[in-house]
This record gives C-alpha cells, sequence and structure tokens, in this order.
C-alpha cells in the first residue's frame, strides 16, 4: 500500500526550481521584484535598483528603446558572438547577499559556461533571451518567502495591493508582521539607509 509522500519532506537543498516574474513594485529610489514558483506557492521578494527594474519592465512591457540599453547592449553582444543564454539561475544566499550565474553556451547548448552575475541583471537578460529562471532550493531554506495567493480574486487583489504600495511600505508591512514574512533587498544604489532589509550587494562596493 502506496502512502502519501509530505511535498516539504521531499523538498531537496540541491534542487533548481522555476520561477517567473510575479510583480514588480518600484519607486524613484528602489524596486522589488517578485519572483514565484511555476509549480507552487512560495514568491521571493527581491529589492533592486530602479535602472534594473527599469530594464526588466520595459522589455516585459514589449515597447523597445530607442537607442539600446546596457542590458540590450549585453544581449547584442552576446548574439554578435553566437552564443545565448540558456537559462539563469539564483544560487545562493550569504550573509543577505544574493548570488546568481548566467548558463551561457552555443545556441545548440555545447560548451557551456557559467558567468557570476547580480539577480537584477540575470533576470534583465533572462526576459531578453526569453530563457527560464530558476532559484536553487536552498535560498528557499535561508530566507523567508510570501505566500502566492490561492483563488483568482486574491490573485487579483494581492498583485493590485503590490502595484499601489511603494518598496517603503512593503518594508514597513514586512518589519509590523503584516506580510507575515521578510524580504532579500538588492542593495546597489549609493548613501541608502545601511539599516534597510537584506539582499544583494552590488559587486563593485564589496
Amino acid at each position: 500500500m502506496k502512502t502519501k509522500k509530505d511535498p516539504e519532506a521531499e523538498k531537496d537543498p540541491g534542487k533548481e526550481v522555476e520561477v517567473r516574474i510575479y510583480s514588480i513594485a518600484t519607486s524613484l529610489t528602489e524596486s522589488i521584484i517578485f519572483l514565484d514558483e511555476t509549480e507552487g506557492t512560495r514568491i521571493l521578494p527581491i529589492w533592486i535598483g530602479p535602472m534594473e527594474a527599469q530594464a526588466i519592465a520595459i522589455r516585459l512591457s514589449g515597447y523597445p528603446s530607442p537607442r539600446p540599453m546596457t542590458h540590450d547592449l549585453i544581449f547584442s553582444v552576446i548574439k554578435t558572438l553566437g552564443l545565448t543564454i540558456k537559462r539563469v539561475t539564483i544560487t545562493d544566499i550569504v550573509e543577505n547577499t544574493y548570488y546568481s550565474s548566467l548558463h551561457i553556451a552555443d545556441p545548440g547548448g555545447e560548451n557551456l559556461r557559467l558567468v557570476d552575475s547580480r539577480p537584477s541583471d540575470a533576470v534583465a537578460l533572462a526576459v531578453r533571451f526569453g530563457c527560464p529562471i530558476y532559484i536553487n532550493e536552498k535560498v528557499f531554506e535561508k530566507t523567508q518567502v510570501l505566500s502566492k495567493p490561492i483563488t483568482e480574486d486574491e490573485v487579483v487583489k494581492f498583485k493590485r495591493d503590490l502595484k499601489s504600495l511603494k518598496p517603503n511600505d512593503i518594508i514597513g508591512q514586512l518589519l509590523n508582521g503584516g506580510l507575515k514574512n521578510s524580504a532579500g533587498r538588492e542593495d546597489d544604489k549609493e548613501g541608502e539607509d545601511e539599516d534597510s532589509q537584506d539582499g544583494e550587494t552590488d559587486d563593485e562596493q564589496t
């Protein structure tokens, strides 16, 4: 007789979970990208810079930039070299800093190279190459996450609330337990409050 297995008990710390962009909340000074697992209910929020959020949002909107922005340039360089990005993976979080990798290879998948990247840049390139985004299961184990709404009405309301809230409002709700979870921060702006939420540190500042 087969017994029903607990999905939580089956989670492999080395497993990579596919995610997609659930929503982006932004202000003049900072933004949050919400990544949700395609076959689950978890949402990982990461604070990113407004420029990176704009680069992601512009591509998702379908409106091309008059001139190539930084991520458009990187996309063109990789394509011109006859390469492509097969996938991007958020691999780890260490001392509140997120790490991710670009999986760059020939169009057929040969000669794979892994390139270190900030998650915001990795996602901005993923939406340009149309490649999947993954998060290592251990990232979910190391940081608290939000829970995705279940019903369609809850989904609509949740997304509407995210768009109407400023990032600082979301920080306040997280600290006060309003969302019952905490989120990560990508720290890539000058003059930020050092006591803000945890997240990803810019490589140039380390």
